[in-house]
This record gives C-alpha cells, structure tokens and sequence, in this order.
C-alpha cells in the first residue's frame, strides 16, 4: 500500500530567537505540519511553550499546527491551544482521568485529536477509542528532551498500530494518521516508515542540518528520498 508521507519539524530544536524565521523556513523547505513538544515540568522533566507561542508562531505558516500536550491535567490546555491556532491536539492516556471525554472535548474545539503511547505504554487504550481518533502517535523515546536516540522497539510497536488501523479502516473506519516521535533521522526514517508510520517528527535532525544559506531544502531532499526508497 502507497502512503502519504508527512514530515513535522519539531520547535524543540529550533532556535527561539528566530522562531517566525525557522518556522518560515521549514515550511518553505517542504515541511507538512509544525510540531509543537509542550512540556509541563510535571508530567516530563522539562517546561517549554505555551499556547501563546503557538498563537505567535500561527501568522507565520499555512501549514497545519500540531501540538503534542505532554501535561497534566490536560483538559484546562486544550481550550488555550485551539484558540491559539492548533489544528491538531494530541496528549497521553495517563495524563487525564478520562481518555473519551478529552478526545470529545479536543474535537468540539474544531481541532483533531491524537493519543500519544509512551515506550511502555500498552495499546490496550486503543481497544476503546478508535472511533474518536485522527492520529496516534508514537513516542520513540521517553518523553522529555530532544535529541535521544531512537528506541528500536518502537518498531514492533509500530507494526502492531498499524495492523489495527488498517484493520480499523477496511471495517469501513475513518482514517487515523501513524505519527512516530523520537530519533527519527535520515538513517533510520525509512526502517520507521516500513512499519507502518506515516507521518514523522524530526527535531534535532532538521534543525541541526540548516543550509549554508540558512534554509533545510537540503535535509528534506535527504528525508524524502529515504522515504522514497522505502
């Protein structure tokens, strides 16, 4: 089966005192989605951006805003990102009380709605909620910092995600989106993309790769042609 690939460069790594810039950029490079790593120092050992760097950054590209909520509780954000310009709200089963009541909740928003499994997390979750989602995403890495290195496991994983959206699908379901996060590079993008993903976050791997002039045409031909060669 021929999939679309999507690529979404992660902020995470980007350089914050150019963030209209680098967005810009990444954008005009080729990038299908922004992706937004939202960390609470509570739920991950990290504190990053709030909604109102997603509100500052959405004039800035057409492309879609995907925001991954790595806090809890998660329900009192969801408001805060989709009146900021997020198009896509995803977060983890753990970190709210009531997995169907949050993906409600980020649909009526007029956002789509994804579920985050951590490395040890069961996909057990998905028994109940296919149905709501738009996308799932898998973490590759503990969640917390950029720049780790990818979890090979992850890969099994993938394929068993996989398995139960093309099944979910050919049940006459709507389709959901595989998205992987963590150590994805160009070395290993095309391993990640034949077990099943479709759509990737990379941080540290575009925007450690900038041009000579400034851009990341370069590290999306490179992307992209890994992909093809999946």
């Amino acid at each position: 089966m021929t999939r679309t690939h999507r690529i979404a460069p992660s902020i995470l790594s980007a350089d914050f005192a150019r963030l209209g810039e680098e967005v810009r950029a990444v954008e005009a490079a080729g990038a299908d989605l922004i992706h937004f790593d939202v960390m609470d120092n509570h739920y991950v050992p990290n504190l990053t951006v709030g909604p109102l760097v997603c509100q500052a950054v959405r004039p800035h590209v057409k492309i879609p805003i995907d925001v991954h909520l790595m806090v809890s509780p998660v329900d009192p954000v969801v408001d805060d990102f989709a009146r900021a310009g997020a198009d896509l709200i995803s977060f983890h089963p753990e970190a709210t009380q009531h997995v169907d009541r949050t993906l409600q909740l980020i649909r009526d928003r007029g956002c789509r709605a994804g579920l985050v499994f951590n490395p040890a997390t069961p996909l057990d979750w998905l028994d109940h909620v296919m149905d709501r989602l738009d996308m799932i995403l898998l973490m590759s890495v503990n969640p917390g910092f950029g720049g780790q290195q990818f979890i090979p496991s992850a890969l099994p994983k993938l394929r068993a995600v996989r398995e139960r959206i093309d099944a979910h699908v050919a049940a006459g379901g709507q389709p959901i989106w595989l998205e992987i996060d963590g150590g994805v590079k160009v070395d290993n993008i095309a391993d990640i993309a034949r077990a099943g993903a479709d759509t990737f976050v990379a941080g540290s791997a575009v925007f450690g790769a900038r041009d000579p002039d400034g851009g990341y045409r370069g590290i999306f031909e490179r992307l992209r042609a890994a992909l093809d060669a999946a």
